[in-house]
């Protein structure tokens, strides 16, 4: 069977030359001038997806193998970013794990016939559901999903993102900080802004290298 092996390097790099990472000056929603922008719509070709898609898979592997049946893995993307994710790391644990996860996602306009609602895929009533996101900036959008899903009867039993920014949110701690300790679960992420700043290292641009790091320090935790 063949392992799923992602490298954080490879992404960068790939998402570098497919422009859904970008190093320059980006006003974000905060106001704040970030150094670098990571745009999740961009990642419109298979190697992307595909490479995207084992990261996700792995990672999911490694969090159930202790469970007694990880075939009762369920794993849910949010509209609409997040459909193609987890379609795409579905196929991956079944190819790369033999780990024959449900997966679903919802709609953002609530279907009024056929059958109804606002969720599609596996049913979730009852399962405890892995998330699968691009980048949790503020936590609103990703509270919503959670939300959603407690409301059709699921409980969260993770979060796995793309990439971690690791900046301070309201509070002193991260997004991600504050919804692993509300939900008490874990909130993994692939890449984070510590593998960018060692990417740009062994890359040589000095005056990028400074301006993450100064970045870093600013508004890291």
């Amino acid at each position: 069977m063949q392992t799923a092996s992602f490298s954080s390097h490879q992404f960068i790099s790939l998402a570098l030359d497919n422009q859904v990472l970008k190093f320059g000056e980006f006003v974000l929603k905060s106001g704040r001038i970030s150094p670098y922008f990571f745009n999740a719509g961009l990642l419109a070709s298979g190697e992307m997806l595909s490479l995207l898609a084992n990261g996700y898979a792995e990672a999911l592997a490694e969090q159930v193998q202790s469970t007694a049946n990880p075939q009762e893995l369920v794993i849910f993307g949010a509209a609409y970013k997040g459909i193609p994710f987890v379609a795409a790391t579905a196929q991956a644990l079944w190819i790369n794990h033999g780990i024959n996860a449900k997966w679903g996602y919802n709609r953002k306009e609530v279907k009024a016939h056929g059958e109804g609602g606002n969720l599609v895929g596996a049913d979730v009533s009852g399962k405890a559901v892995w998330v699968l996101d691009d980048v949790i900036t503020a936590g609103t959008a990703m509270r919503e999903v959670i939300e959603l899903l407690q409301g059709a009867g699921a409980t969260v039993a993770g979060v796995i993102v793309a990439l971690d920014r690791k900046e301070k949110g309201l509070q002193e701690q991260s997004a991600i900080q504050e919804l692993a300790a509300q939900l008490n679960v874990p909130v993994k992420a692939l890449v984070d802004i510590d593998d960018l700043i060692t990417y740009i290292e062994t890359s040589g641009d000095a005056t990028q290298l400074a301006k993450m790091r100064h970045y870093r320090e600013q508004y890291g935790v």
